[in-house]
């Protein structure tokens, strides 16, 4: 997908949330290496899609990623992954990875220069001196409308002061969407990105005209957690496994019960499709509705189920059916309490 400028965005991303987070995903040290080879993965395979249109392999992350001490592990991971391929790219041809940051409205966060602030300490743990795209995690305009202005004030001073390729935010529903792209616009700073958390479980009113609006404005739409934290991969579906943390058994817990007939669905769509996995036919829906969605992975082998999803373009009749038993079940995830309409 092209953006402003050319910048130019893969079919398909890798969302880092887990690298470093203990209490959602229970990270531990331990996994480095394993997340080294998933990143050289999804470095791979984005280089090998072609309708990717030679994008650099798209890694989401935050500086807010990491739980207590390691807070900003996600990005450090990034940053020492990074530092190791290009030492090891003999040549230097090599597509340079789009490192997508997202900086946190923290409450202390309350002029534009802090943004500026957080942004330059991404690039020092991320290794780089300009990162792909930096993002505004949450808005604040339900709760702080004067620390909103600062944030988008901040997020153009790092568009113009070079430190990013491309600049754009999260969990901004479309109304709030309109403001800020006219804001940026009347700056000249091109608004790229919007990122949502979308997938089957979670494709409602606000989702739905958000497509439609990141489409009349030119903004990429990226689908953040577009396997409902696992759950529509089937592991833990009807007499599936057992959630490895509480706070995703929390979060599948009415959701789960219900998602029979849209995981039956999901197989069915597969096996039309040659055989894909449930999850692979959910990526597979996402990316037919416009979206870049970035799954998160914390390996190789994950990374590779992900990318299996580019192989199938879903028929409209196909999606209609995948939607259809979504609303039919009932089922819903959690929605992120900071998104806006």
């Amino acid at each position: 997908m092209k953006g402003p400028k050319e910048f130019s965005v893969p079919r398909l991303g890798t969302g880092t949330w887990a690298w470093g987070n203990k209490v959602v995903w229970g990270y531990d040290i331990s996994m480095d290496a394993e997340l080294g080879r998933a990143y050289e993965a999804a470095r791979r395979l984005t280089a090998c899609d072609q309708a990717s249109n030679g994008a650099g392999a798209l890694f989401d992350t935050g500086d807010s990623y990491g739980t207590g001490r390691l807070s900003g592990r996600s990005e450090v991971l990034l940053g020492e992954f990074g530092e190791r391929h290009r030492s090891e790219d003999d040549d230097g041809e090599g597509e340079e990875a789009l490192l997508a940051t997202k900086l946190a409205t923290y409450p202390w966060r309350v002029t534009r220069r802090s943004m500026v602030s957080a942004c330059e300490a991404s690039l020092r743990r991320l290794k780089v001196d300009k990162v792909g795209l930096a993002q505004i995690h949450w808005p604040a305009s339900n709760y702080n409308p004067l620390q909103e202005q600062a944030l988008w004030r901040g997020l153009g001073d790092i568009y113009d002061g070079g430190l990013a390729r491309a600049v754009g935010v999260s969990n901004y529903g479309p109304k709030q969407l309109k403001k800020i792209h006219a804001y940026l616009a009347g700056r000249g700073v091109p608004l790229a990105t919007c990122q949502v958390q979308l997938s089957l479980l979670s494709y409602g009113p606000m989702q739905k005209e958000l497509v439609a609006v990141c489409a009349d404005l030119g903004v990429t739409l990226i689908a953040y957690s577009p396997l409902a934290l696992g759950l529509l991969t089937g592991k833990y579906g009807e007499g599936g496994a057992k959630a490895p943390t509480a706070i995703r058994s929390l979060a599948f817990r009415k959701a789960a019960p219900k998602c029979g007939p849209l995981l039956r669905e999901l197989e069915r769509v597969g096996e039309e499709c040659g055989g894909l996995t449930q999850g692979q036919v959910a990526l597979a829906w996402c990316v037919a509705k416009g979206t870049v969605p970035i799954p998160g992975a914390k390996t190789a082998a994950q990374v590779e189920q992900n990318f299996g999803a580019l192989g199938a373009d879903l028929t409209a009749s196909q999606c209609a059916a995948l939607e259809r038993a979504a609303e039919e079940s009932g089922a819903r995830v959690q929605q992120n309490i900071f998104q806006t309409e």
